[in-house]
C-alpha cells in the first residue's frame, strides 16, 4: 500500500488529538496538515493546544511544531497538500455540512467523525466489519457533487459501536427487535472527569440527540443502495435510552434482543466468536484480529479492564442469558474515542484505501 498524505481538520479538540496519536506511526498515512478554527490558525500545534492536551500519550513530536491552518479559510491550500482529510470539528451542523462539502468539491475526500452528514442519503456511514458494500454509493455522491475524487464518508455515532456489531452478528438468526440502554463515558462529551465536576457521584439521564441517533443510525447501516441513495432498513425495530455516567472512556450497553424463532445460547456465542468482516479479511492495519470478544465471567466486560482490548478497536460482549420479556439479554462495551470515534474513522479510511476509493 502506498503512503497517503492526510490532514486533521479540528486537530485541537479531543477527537482531533486522538487522530494525532493514532496517525503518528501509521503505516499508510502521514500527517502533512493540521487545521482548526481561526483562533488557533498561525500557532504551532503545541501552542494552540497548550494545557488542553488530554491524551495519555504525549503530543507527536513531528506534529508539535506544525503550524495550524484555518480549517475554513485554507481549504484550497489544505486540499493541495493532502490526499484526504479526517474531520472532527466543533461547529453547528449546517456549518459542518457546508465545510465538508467544500473540501469534497475541492477534490479532497473527507473521513468525517461528525454527525452532520450521517443522514445525507448518498453519504455512506460505514462500520467496516458490517456494511463495507455501502462504499459503492460514493459514485452517486461524486456525480451529485460534480467531483472526480472528492466525497464524504462518515462513521456512526460512538455508542452504536458498543452494541450494533454484536446484534449484527445475529441478524441472520432472525432478529426482530432490539432494546439498548447505553451508559456513556464523559469523553463522549469531549470532557474529562476533572473538567466535568457535575458527573462525579452522579448519572445524567439525558444526552441531547443521542437516543434519536441510536434508533435511526442502525437502520441506515443495515439499509441498502437503491436509486443513488442508501435506503434505511425497516427492521428490526430499535429503541434506546442513553445515560452519561462517571467513566472516563468506554461506552457500555445493556442489550435486549428478540428473534422470530428459538435460538440456543451456544449458537449465539458461536456467532460472536466466529464473526469476521471486511476489516479482518483485508487485514487492515487498525483492525482487531478478533472483532467480538465474548467473556464468560459474570462480571465482564468492564470499561476499566476491557476498553483497550486490541488497541481499543475490539468490542467486548458478556452476560448472555435468557430474558422474560425479550428472548435474550447481554452486555456490550467499546472504547468510544478509539473504535467509536477517531479509530473507527481511521479504520474506515483504511478500508476505502484498500478498495481504491482514495487513489
Amino acid at each position: 500500500m502506498r503512503k497517503y498524505n492526510v490532514g486533521i481538520i479540528g486537530a485541537t479538540g479531543m477527537v482531533g488529538q486522538r487522530f494525532a496519536t493514532l496517525l503518528e506511526n501509521h503505516p499508510w498515512f502521514h500527517v502533512t496538515a493540521l487545521a482548526a478554527s481561526s483562533r488557533s490558525a498561525g500557532k504551532t500545534y503545541r501552542e494552540a493546544v497548550g494545557s488542553r492536551w488530554v491524551m495519555a500519550k504525549e503530543m507527536p513530536k513531528d506534529m508539535a511544531d506544525m503550524i495550524i491552518m484555518d480549517a475554513t479559510a485554507d481549504v484550497e491550500k489544505i486540499a493541495a497538500m493532502v490526499d484526504f482529510v479526517f474531520c472532527a470539528v466543533d461547529m453547528q451542523k449546517d456549518e459542518i455540512r457546508a465545510l465538508e462539502e467544500t473540501y469534497a468539491k475541492a477534490e479532497c475526500p473527507v473521513m468525517s467523525n461528525n454527525s452532520a452528514h450521517r443522514f445525507t442519503p448518498d453519504v455512506p456511514m460505514i462500520i467496516p466489519e458490517i456494511n463495507d458494500s455501502h462504499a459503492e454509493i460514493i459514485y452517486a455522491q461524486r456525480k451529485r457533487l460534480g467531483t472526480k475524487r472528492g466525497f464524504i464518508a462518515v462513521k456512526s455515532n460512538c455508542s452504536l459501536q458498543s452494541y450494533v456489531p454484536a446484534v449484527n452478528a445475529l441478524m441472520d438468526l432472525g432478529v426482530t427487535k432490539v432494546l439498548a440502554c447505553t451508559y456513556q463515558a464523559i469523553s463522549g462529551a469531549g470532557k474529562t472527569l476533572e473538567s466535568c465536576p457535575d458527573i462525579l457521584d452522579n448519572v445524567i439521564p439525558y444526552i441531547g440527540g443521542e437516543e434519536e441517533k441510536s434508533e435511526k443510525e442502525p437502520m441506515k447501516i443495515w439499509g441498502h443502495i437503491e436509486g443513488g441513495q442508501i435506503v434505511p432498513a425497516t427492521s428490526p425495530s430499535v429503541t434506546a435510552q442513553c445515560l452519561r455516567v462517571p467513566v472516563s472512556d468506554g461506552h457500555t450497553a445493556a442489550v435486549f434482543v428478540s428473534f422470530n424463532k428459538k435460538i440456543s445460547m451456544d449458537e449465539i456465542i458461536a456467532k460472536w466468536e466466529s464473526y469476521r468482516g471486511a476489516a479482518q479479511e483485508l487485514d487492515l492495519p487498525s483492525a482487531p484480529k478478533q472483532f467480538l470478544h465474548y467473556f464468560r465471567e459474570d462480571n465482564r466486560p468492564q470499561p476499566k479492564l476491557d476498553r483497550n482490548l486490541e488497541n481499543g478497536m475490539a468490542v467486548s460482549v458478556g452476560r448472555l442469558r435468557p430474558d422474560t420479556q425479550y428472548d435474550i439479554k447481554f452486555v456490550c462495551l467499546s472504547h468510544n474515542t478509539l473504535r467509536g470515534a477517531a479509530g473507527g474513522a481511521v479504520l474506515m479510511a483504511e478500508l476505502l484505501c484498500a478498495k481504491g476509493y482514495l487513489d
